[in-house]
């Protein structure tokens, strides 16, 4: 195994430019019933009045494409105090950045051109959909004199119905806005950043080329803060709820606790916690919910994944009278191809907003946060499983002492992952084998844990990596990555340079998809080797801060560079 460990630790470039050249359209006049008005303030236009939406919802970077659709539109952003353009080297690595940004601050964006920019980056917003991410993707679209012609335009596919796009972004976004007229373009908006927030989606908004620069009377004043009316539980239907598991659970002699991924979209990581210390019962957390749960926490037992759950997890989850499981998705992934040996009378689902006990009965509009600090104040303490846990646990074994010149093990590379892993760091897994050896690492507290389990798209984790690392500045990321990965979205470790982030990437050089070939193995699994320091050196340039090195052998890895 050949693994190239790249530290980015980069300084401002000499040129601060983010590549976008000037735009020389003109733009439309306002129409004539606001003559006589007073004048608007330069910064009365539709495409700031959009920068001071992103920017109080707690939007400081906005990862972009320039393209002719959205010049305008990028000047008006970048004029905003308090909002940074990140210039992406592609439209996909954006939209995974945006991705990874909304995992540490709660919502990302990003912003490309019409069709041509949309269409690229339609995949990494699927996948913060399938994540429940609120990415908020703005494209810059037609002039708004072009709707209801029969003109075709460059960027399309060559007929003169623009909505393409937006029909393609209706599957994969929960609002979907074209702003093509002033006089509503501010209720459009907040309507869609709004959506986004409350349904924590991605969303679509479209601005047309030659408005982002018309100042309107809308946007003269500063924007009145999101009010978002939060959701509440029927206080009928959530008591019957607690009532029913409380009861279930109460009767059980071993029961456990299993977290979910939708732990996070439901804000209720927190009253998990809270219900584990109350009950002492075991936890466990699904493959796609790792770092949702401490796991320093001392009723903590690992990850339930079926057949290759953490050592001993399995017996206990598998053999317990009754299990709450918090926020699953039981896919075929975390399920291990549908081949989980529980039994549904034995279970208790609490989703977001629901909550089903056994084979029945099943309580809609119940918070899982609320539902979960409920329960724990009516749950008996039940430390029963935990300690048949805690009789059959077995340490793990000490690696075996590797020669010096040896090549590298998986399990011996991850053996010092581990030992760098604290509080200020965040780790970033890849799709692939790196899912598998990242679940076997322990997670100090505090330290993030993320990766994308139920989309799965290769090529990920570069773009996650430097939208995390953006939105986290406190934190050292460290992503480990297959070279088959790597290949698909390399180019925007340079943007990692060029913003002085300091993330260290694990290349992990199987020679191909290692994972596939587990599935199903041949030739097309093999990929062309690169010399990747070489390739990230020649992406450094001289300009900032970044090492590389290849390592081969424990002995080389041990060694200073």
């Amino acid at each position: 195994m050949d693994t190239s460990i790249i530290d980015v630790n980069s300084e401002w470039p000499a040129n601060n430019d983010v590549g976008c050249p000037p735009c020389n359209k003109s733009v439309a006049a306002l129409p004539s019933e606001h003559a006589g008005v007073a004048p608007l303030a330069p910064s009365s236009t539709l495409g700031r009045h959009l920068a001071r939406r992103l920017v109080e919802v707690g939007v400081s970077d906005v990862f972009s494409v320039p393209g002719d659709f959205n010049l305008t539109l990028l000047d008006h952003l970048l004029a905003e105090p308090g909002l940074n353009l990140i210039g992406c080297c592609n439209e996909l690595n954006a939209g995974y950045a945006a991705d990874g940004y909304a995992r540490s601050r709660g919502v990302g964006a990003c912003a490309v051109t019409f069709t041509v920019g949309g269409l690229s980056i339609i995949n990494a917003i699927a996948g913060a959909y399938s994540e429940n991410l609120p990415v908020i993707c703005i494209v810059g679209g037609p002039n708004s004199n072009d709707y209801g012609t029969n003109r075709i335009l460059h960027h399309t596919i060559g007929v003169p119905d623009f909505s393409q796009e937006y029909r393609c972004f209706q599957t994969v976004t929960c609002a979907q806005v074209i702003v093509n007229h002033l006089d509503d373009a501010q209720e459009r908006i907040d309507y869609a950043i709004s959506t986004a927030l409350i349904e924590s989606k991605p969303v679509y908004i479209s601005i047309s080329c030659n408005l982002a620069a018309v100042q309107h009377p809308t946007f003269s004043r500063q924007p009145v803060p999101y009010c978002l009316s939060p959701r509440l539980s029927n206080p009928k239907s959530l008591e019957a709820a607690v009532e029913a598991t409380a009861e279930f659970l109460n009767a059980a002699v071993k029961p456990v606790l299993v977290g979910g991924p939708k732990m996070r979209v439901a804000k209720a990581k927190n009253a998990f916690v809270e219900l584990a210390d109350a009950s002492g019962y075991p936890v466990s957390v699904m493959p796609s919910a790792k770092g949702q749960f401490p796991e320093t926490h001392p009723h903590f037992i690992g990850t339930y994944w079926g057949a290759i759950s953490t050592s001993f997890c399995a017996e206990i989850v598998e053999s317990a009278d009754a299990y709450l499981f918090a926020g699953p998705i039981l896919n075929d992934y975390s399920s291990v191809g549908y081949s989980l040996l529980l039994k549904k009378e034995k279970a208790i689902i609490v989703q977001p907003n629901r909550v089903t006990v056994g084979n029945g009965p099943s309580f809609g509009c119940v918070l899982m946060k609320d539902f979960l600090e409920a329960l724990a104040k009516k749950v008996k303490r039940n430390p029963t499983c935990l300690e048949n846990y805690r009789r059959i646990f077995v340490p793990e074994g000490v690696l075996l002492k590797s020669a010096p010149n040896e090549p590298l093990r998986v399990n011996v590379l991850f053996k010092h992952i581990q030992g760098i892993l604290t509080n200020e760091t965040a780790v970033i897994a890849e799709t692939g084998d790196s899912w598998f050896n990242c679940q076997k690492l322990k997670l100090p507290e505090k330290c993030g844990y993320e990766f994308q389990m139920q989309y799965g798209s290769i090529g990920w984790s570069v773009g996650a990596t430097l939208g995390y690392a953006q939105a986290t500045p406190d934190k050292r990321v460290i992503a480990c990555i297959g070279d088959g990965s790597f290949q698909v979205t390399v180019q925007d470790v340079s943007t990692m340079i060029r913003n002085r982030q300091n993330p260290i990437i694990f290349l992990i050089n199987n020679g191909g998809y290692t994972i596939e070939v587990e599935i199903h193995d041949g030739p097309y699994n093999v990929i062309k080797n690169w010399n990747y320091t070489g390739l990230v050196d020649a992406l450094h340039n001289g300009e900032g801060k970044c090492w590389t090195t290849k390592k081969k052998t424990l002995w080389r890895l041990l060694k200073h560079p």
